[in-house]
């Protein structure tokens, strides 16, 4: 399949993205996760043993996002 994609309108490019990311999601034990995720984790855990960085919830990663993007719209 080839897709013209600079016929596309930004609308139409996002929903093709949403489309593809919904389909990977029936199949995501089958999407291969690449190796600088592992090495990525594993640097995170260290940081995180040496209390040089925290594990959030998801509520309190979302409340510091958008406290950064109101913050960041006030500027």
């Amino acid at each position: 399949m080839q897709i013209q994609l600079n016929n596309l309108t930004i609308e139409d490019k996002l929903k093709l993205i949403e489309f593809i990311w919904n389909d990977l999601l029936k199949t995501e034990k089958d999407v291969p996760s690449p190796d600088w995720h592992k090495d990525e984790l594993l640097v995170r855990e260290k940081r995180v043993k040496e209390n040089k960085e925290k594990i959030l919830s998801w509520q309190e990663a979302k409340k510091d996002i958008l406290k950064i993007v109101d913050e960041n719209k006030n500027s």
